[in-house]
């Protein structure tokens, strides 16, 4: 699933301004070759390109290393972010009417035009606005902040924000682990919905999920009622393990209202904690959902409801 990148705000004016002040007192570095709007013309250019190495080559060592180090989906986001472009284009260098350096990016379905403003050099700091027309809306202005290190201009700051790649792997992180979890309750929910479905198919609960499983060309069966995927039927699916347990019904009664009056829980619980999931989950045949972070532990019906049954 692809999110929509935002850029996270460093403390408001004081923290950006100390951010700025260490960067310009960073130092003793050689003078450039290339000024700062072609080196934001270049970090553009590997955005419109959606070219990874590249644009990493054009970022402060922090956040380089850390862009590095994302999936391949998060650093097409933050590069599509950039130039407002779905699709990887080509780039071609262009002089605006101002006499400003600028980047035209060419996709099939649309191109786009990043014009440059006057560049503003500051010590070690250089600020350049950039204006983006796009069709039947007013143009979007945005100023790009650059910082000298090591004797190249790097991509410091979008508009008052910090550029902070890691921080922004954390959360990113943990919105793929919530986005898991909620696939994890749908699945619970599905299972849930499966194994009824097979009592009043065939007059009772089967011993275990795989009889859920995909049915052969032959037609569904009690042991293949292809009510589920085969994922779920063996118990594993969206890096959690899924266990059930059937729940006898209580005092002596005929095997056919037994069977009717038997209740089940399903639990969940993450296959590598922290990694594929931190909370683990339990739903009984009423509905209820339960839930907590069990350090990787199966979930109990002493944990904390989660919504309404």
């Amino acid at each position: 699933m692809e999110r929509c990148v935002t850029l996270r705000s460093v403390l408001p004016a004081a923290a950006l301004a100390a951010a700025m002040l260490h960067a310009v007192s960073a130092g003793a570095q050689q003078p450039t070759t290339a000024g700062p709007d072609s080196a934001l013309a270049e970090t553009l250019s590997a955005a419109c390109r959606q070219d990874g190495s590249a644009f990493a080559a054009l970022l402060t060592a922090d956040n380089a290393a850390a862009f590095r180090a994302l999936p391949e989906p998060q650093r097409q986001a933050l590069m599509k972010r950039l130039v407002q472009l779905e699709d990887a284009g080509r780039p071609l260098l262009s002089t605006g009417a101002n006499g400003h350096q600028g980047v035209r990016c060419a996709t099939p379905g649309m191109s786009i035009e990043l014009r440059f403003g006057e560049v503003h050099l500051r010590e070690n700091l250089a600020f350049i606005p950039m204006e983006i027309p796009l069709p039947g809306e007013s143009p979007r202005s945005v100023t790009f902040g650059l910082v000298r290190e090591g004797g190249s201009w790097k991509l410091l700051t979008v508009g008052l924000l910090l550029l902070d790649i890691p921080s922004l792997a954390k959360q990113w992180e943990q919105g793929d682990l919530e986005a898991r979890e909620d696939k994890v309750i749908a699945s619970l929910r599905q299972l849930a919905s499966a194994l009824e479905t097979y009592r009043r198919s065939f007059g009772k609960l089967p011993d275990s999920l795989a009889p859920l499983g995909p049915a052969p060309p032959g037609g569904i069966s009690p042991d293949a009622a292809g009510l589920v995927d085969s994922d779920l039927a063996s118990g594993g699916k969206e890096g959690y393990a899924f266990r059930y347990t059937v729940v006898p019904a209580a005092g002596s009664l005929p095997e056919a209202e037994a069977n009717k009056a038997a209740g089940f829980a399903l639990a969940a619980t993450p296959t590598e904690y922290g990694k594929s999931g931190r909370r683990s989950f339990l739903l009984d045949s009423a509905g209820m959902l339960r839930g907590a972070d069990k350090q990787g532990a199966v979930a109990t019906s002493t944990d904390p409801k989660l919504g309404p049954s």
